[in-house]
């Protein structure tokens, strides 16, 4: 399981004494416990590594907005410490489809479904998810999914 890769990470940084590889991976499992609690109060059911890995690729999202940002505004030494806290994420996080892998699955479900307008974008897009959710770039596979069906 992830979680048990992540706390482990936590262990190994603390006793080498990386203090900032430390503190990035305890926001980790604060976000994790952060969804946990959030999932109590829901009737949903999330498997355990797709929860995580839907935190990361969140936390993973918030980094590349923040050195953005940060590069725009000319705080090189912010988006270094960003900089580094996402590779610690990245390295966590399952190896995302490539486009060509992508707009195979989207050609595949198109046909499975007879989807051939942009009125069937959201099944696709729905099944899409379903069978790939926790490898899958959503911005890339909406906009190929919008080429395929346009």
């Amino acid at each position: 399981m992830m979680r048990d890769t992540i706390k482990a990470a936590t262990i190994s940084a603390m006793k080498a004494g990386e203090k900032e590889r430390t503190a990035t991976l305890r926001q980790i499992s604060a976000k994790i416990k952060d969804r946990d609690i959030e999932l109590r109060t829901s009737n949903k059911e999330v498997p355990d590594d797709e929860l995580v890995t839907s935190v990361l690729q969140k936390m993973a999202k918030q980094r590349r907005e923040s050195i953005t940002m940060y590069e725009d505004g000319g705080r090189a030494e912010l988006a270094a410490k960003e900089q580094a806290e996402l590779s610690i994420i990245e390295e966590f996080l399952p190896t995302m489809m490539s486009e060509e892998e992508t707009a195979a699955a989207i050609a595949a479900i198109k046909d499975e479904l007879g989807a051939d307008s942009m009125k069937d974008m959201g099944r696709v897009m729905g099944e899409l998810k379903k069978r790939h959710g926790a490898l899958l770039d959503g911005g890339m596979a909406s906009g190929l999914v919008k080429a395929a069906l346009s």
